[in-house]
């Protein structure tokens, strides 16, 4: 037995520290040294039977056991439990870098959406639906019974007797594919935001800012499906078919609105991937000496160009939006010259305000700014020179600043796509709207917007982590 207690000391004395940590663990200082030499004896008790050999009898082991009391046990279990098991996870500080990328990818597909919508006004293929079939509506019409059911719901309404009369079943299938694209584009679309974003939030990959900003956004979304279809439904009036001098178009108001929300959503989507990206940077350390790059961006001079750059920003949705009016109205097919409107600079002020869009009313002649095309034109032009001439200001100071490269990048880029917007806009214009020009000004119209809200984020102070 001496040679076994040898053995047996030697062995514990190698395992001390493993020992004793699990000893304080098991107990607290509460209990009493028989205690301890009671579990003492119950590990010397395993060791014997599993080491050396020796059979011990499971009754003294059991007694030995029932005389320890249980509280010790409880202790050391409720206090390891409470500590580990229990102990919260790091509160996150920023997004993981897949929502930046999931994010800029929405984008792109909202930008897709915009071009192809518009190409769906221009071939005058928007009203080919006349119904809101969010499921079914998925599916597009494979049998000659099919077609035929849907070209004779589509002759039921005023544009097929005021626009599209005698158009062969052949036709209308190329303008109802038009139209049921551009749905299914955005129902994909919804997929594609709304599954991601669950699991990125079940799985805690976004912080509390960013479970807010994905909720916002996807309001958005909803609303604009929700506008769309009520788009649509303005230019399915039976009222349009009876009116003599009423054209079977969707209302200009309920595009503009369909529209600008297409817009924020672009934008919302693009300056949370922008901002997603920025963060995970400075937290990985890949800024170079951010304290130095605040510092530069909260400079007199830096701030206010960043506040003269928000007010731009502003300028140029404003004017996109002014463009939708314009498309509303089919005002880009009058006064097809540039910089001239018949013979002068405007056209005389008898045509801009004139009493027939007042409907007998002299308190409603405010119809003009919204529902003349002359006028609704003319406020087109003058809002896109504005805009043009203020970024051209702009550019020309920005140059002068000591701004970041980043920054400096995406003003010449604005710079550019203003130019470009211009040239396309005065293009479609004198062209009498070719659908390949007033497409490619309205695409540019995004990226310009895009460039204008790039420069504004490049020049946003960073926010040091803590």
């Amino acid at each position: 037995m001496s040679l076994i207690n040898t053995l047996l000391q030697r062995t514990l004395s190698h395992t001390r520290p493993l020992g004793q940590t699990t000893f304080a663990r098991l107990f607290s200082s509460r209990s009493s040294p028989s205690v301890f030499r009671q579990a003492a004896l119950v590990g010397r008790t395993h060791f014997l039977r599993a080491s050396s050999g020796i059979r011990v009898p499971n009754r003294s082991t059991s007694l030995i056991l029932t005389q320890i009391p249980a509280r010790a046990f409880t202790r050391a279990y409720s206090s390891s439990f409470s500590s580990s098991a229990l102990a919260k996870p790091p509160k996150r500080t920023v997004d993981a870098p897949i929502v930046g990328y999931w994010t800029l990818f929405c984008a792109s597909m909202v930008f897709g959406i915009i071009v192809w919508g518009g190409l769906t006004r221009l071939t005058e293929s928007g009203l080919s639906i006349v119904e809101w079939a969010p499921i079914s509506g998925a599916k597009l019409p494979t049998s000659d019974a099919q077609w035929e059911s849907e070209f004779e719901k589509y002759k039921q309404f005023p544009e097929y007797h005021k626009v599209h009369i005698g158009i062969t079943l052949d036709d209308f299938k190329k303008i109802y594919f038009m139209e049921w694209f551009h749905r299914n584009i955005g129902r994909l679309f919804g997929v594609v935001y709304l599954l991601p974003a669950a699991y990125f939030v079940s799985k805690g990959m976004v912080t509390r800012a960013g479970v807010a900003k994905i909720g916002g956004l996807g309001l958005l979304l909803l609303g604009q499906g929700a506008m769309g279809w009520y788009m649509v439904a303005s230019g399915l009036e039976k009222e349009l078919g009876e009116r003599p001098d009423a054209v079977p178009r969707v209302s200009q108001y309920r595009l503009t609105s369909h529209l600008s929300l297409a817009y924020l959503l672009y934008a919302g989507l693009s300056l949370y991937g922008w901002n997603v990206f920025r963060a995970n940077r400075l937290a990985r350390n890949k800024i170079a000496n951010p304290e130095a790059l605040r510092a530069l961006m909260l400079k007199p001079a830096i701030v206010s160009f960043r506040r003269k750059i928000t007010a731009a920003t502003l300028l140029v949705g404003t004017t996109c939006l002014s463009g939708a009016m314009v498309a509303g109205l089919d005002a880009g097919l009058i006064y097809n010259e540039f910089p001239m409107m018949g013979l002068g600079l405007a056209p005389p002020l008898t045509e801009l305000w004139n009493a027939f869009y007042a409907r007998g009313n002299p308190d409603d002649m405010w119809r003009n700014l919204s529902e003349n095309p002359t006028t609704v034109q003319l406020e087109h032009r003058i809002l896109a020179m504005t805009t043009f001439f203020t970024l051209s200001a702009l550019w020309w100071q920005g140059r002068r600043l000591p701004l970041p490269r980043a920054a400096r990048v995406m003003l010449h880029t604005m710079y550019g796509f203003a130019w470009l917007q211009v040239a396309l806009g005065i293009s479609t214009l004198v062209n009498f709207v070719p659908i390949a020009y007033a497409s490619t000004h309205q695409a540019n119209s995004v990226m310009l917007l895009a460039s204008a809200l790039g420069l504004y984020h490049t020049l946003r102070p960073l926010r040091l982590l803590k």
